[in-house]
């Protein structure tokens, strides 16, 4: 495996392998960017509760951009939510899904009507 071609690898390898890179120094902060892109929820998942478990135990904070609401109810304990550079709502993980902000309810679940202005081509 040492002497494996990253590009050889699977997309779930490659964040696993991404992570261990991240925690290797013991760092105070940790950024991750859309941690589980391209994975299926399943390994979604996986990557999830290995942030989680590797941030208890090394005690890190971390910093997350990422779209996928699964995972940021997973892994986060406060979410914020930027839109036109400037941020629109801040709150705990588990105040997102009764807050009465208009773009932060379109977003979480997905609908195409709302406030964002949306140009399909």
């Amino acid at each position: 495996m040492a002497e494996a071609d990253p590009a050889g690898l699977s997309g779930g390898m490659r964040k696993r392998v991404g992570l261990a890179r991240a925690i290797a120094t013991e760092p105070d902060i940790i950024f991750f960017d859309e941690p589980t892109t391209g994975l299926d929820p399943i390994m979604g998942d996986v990557i999830n509760n290995l942030i989680t478990e590797c941030v208890q135990d090394l005690g890190a904070t971390t910093l997350t951009i990422s779209h996928d609401m699964s995972s940021a109810r997973t892994i986060a304990d406060r979410v914020a939510m930027l839109y036109d550079g400037r941020i629109i709502w801040a709150g705990g993980v588990d105040l997102i899904d009764h807050c009465e902000n208009e773009f932060v309810d379109q977003f979480i679940h997905g609908r195409e009507e709302g406030p964002f202005a949306l140009e399909v081509s």
